[in-house]
């Protein structure tokens, strides 16, 4: 099929700034994101669906081994790529997650519905979901310049997207002719999909897309410094990746309240009807962020700058919340869900790793798994038990926990106004000196 025949490529023309040269790599980096996200968004409401056969206390003690166990593969990961070639690690993340996956295919088919079995799926999992996007966004990131990166990685989140309706979408469709279990089978061999893809990015980069002294050269022959934790010292000793951190913060407490919130209203259906509405749910969230990622995003960025770009969805949080706390109903919190993670998927995500477009690549490679993955995973114990402990101590119900949302959604407009003007200025003084600090 021909470029100009190509109805993907008619449309992102028509709704994205691509260039000619970049409309290849925009194509393979929209397939890329999909066929990882649709995979994960295949698991993704099997694994929900578990955790309304726990208490809040033991939900947060899974949440506290994922934290650990983040660290640990973030650990990892940072002694491998400092002694790796980068053309293996890449494509070795996808191919372990899904020989991962597959064990469990064989471990379910052997143990049943194991409790334990399952804990394990729901930590790995929670694991996989943060991982394996910020391997993807590192090397995004590495791959397009900053100017590019404002205009395309709003079309590569739509590729994101659309695996995240069209995994939901499966499962909805077929998880009653293939079975629960055999969806992880299928995950795996999606995951696989993309390690061709990756070899050819990296080609585009240095020829098509003009990027040859880019600092995210990923696939080359050269090795960062040895230190298997200099992830996190990086991130500890830079101003700006600390604004990153409390910016994703924030962002956690939003996610742990409705999270928690929910999975307590679904406690009264079974887990088959528990994983379906979750997939119902995944499905309008993505459906609409499409649609914002496609008319909306790079428009945003190019036209608003970052603060405001960042600062939008934490903005209409604090309304939604408020609209929660006058209305504490199950519906209510769905709608402010699908707001909330539509335009996380949309806006906030890719205005984020348009922050890393800002650092070299020893801070990229290294520090930003620290943060999208322990950063994160510890965020999200730090508020899960923040949760239990507002709920058990004061007894709050929905609504006193939407006006603490609130309360929250306000202290992150003002992160992401201060660090969307941190990006600018750093764009400015990069350009006399190189600096990153």
């Amino acid at each position: 099929m021909t470029e100009r025949s190509n109805p993907l490529s008619r449309l992102i023309k028509a709704t994205a700034k691509v260039e000619a040269n970049e409309l290849k790599a925009t194509l393979l980096s929209f397939a890329f994101a999909f066929f990882i996200m649709m995979a994960y968004f295949i698991l993704r409401p099997a694994r929900d669906a578990l955790s309304s056969d726990w208490t809040d206390e033991q939900l947060s003690w899974l949440w506290t081994s994922t934290f650990v166990f983040s660290a640990l593969a973030v650990s990892v990961y940072g002694a491998v790529i400092s002694r790796v070639r980068f053309k293996v690690i890449v494509p070795g993340v996808y191919v372990f997650f899904a020989i991962s996956f597959a064990g469990f295919y064989v471990a379910g088919s052997t143990l049943g519905d194991n409790d334990f079995v399952n804990r394990i799926f729901y930590v790995w999992t929670s694991v996989f979901s943060l991982f394996h996007l910020s391997v993807f966004w590192t090397f995004m990131s590495g791959l397009y310049n900053k100017e590019q990166a404002k205009r395309l990685f709003s079309v590569i989140a739509v590729g994101a997207m659309a695996g995240a309706i069209a995994g939901p979408l499966f499962v909805t469709l077929y998880q009653e002719a293939i079975g629960e279990l055999n969806m992880l089978l299928v995950s795996a061999a999606l995951l696989l999909v993309p390690i061709p893809i990756i070899a050819k990015l990296d080609q585009l980069r240095s020829s098509e897309l003009g990027n040859a002294d880019a600092q995210g050269d990923l696939l080359r022959g050269n090795r960062l410094g040895t230190n298997p934790f200099a992830g996190f010292t990086l991130f500890v000793n830079n101003r700006y990746l600390l604004w990153i951190g409390l910016f994703i913060l924030l962002y956690v407490v939003m996610n742990t309240f409705i999270y928690f919130e929910l999975r307590k209203a679904l406690g009264d259906f079974d887990r088959e009807q528990r994983t379906l509405i979750w997939a119902q749910i995944d499905l309008a969230i993505n459906i609409l962020a499409v649609f914002t990622a496609l008319f909306a995003t790079g428009r945003l960025t190019t036209k608003f700058g970052m603060s405001k770009t960042l600062a939008l969805i934490p903005f209409l949080m604090i309304g939604g919340w408020l609209v929660v706390a006058a209305s504490p109903a199950l519906a209510t919190l769905i709608a402010v869900q699908i707001i909330r993670r539509a335009g996380n998927y949309a806006i906030t995500r890719p205005g984020r790793e348009i922050l890393f477009t800002q650092v070299d690549s020893e801070t990229r490679f290294k520090s930003k798994p620290v943060i999208d993955t322990v950063v994160y995973r510890g965020s999200d114990v730090a508020t899960a038990w923040f949760y239990t402990k507002l709920v058990s101590a004061f007894g709050l119900g929905l609504a006193g926990i939407a006006i603490v949302g609130a309360v929250v959604a306000a202290a992150w407009v003002a992160t992401a106004v201060h660090l969307g003007r941190m990006f600018e200025q750093m764009g400015t003084s990069d350009s006399e000196n190189g600096s990153t600090e």
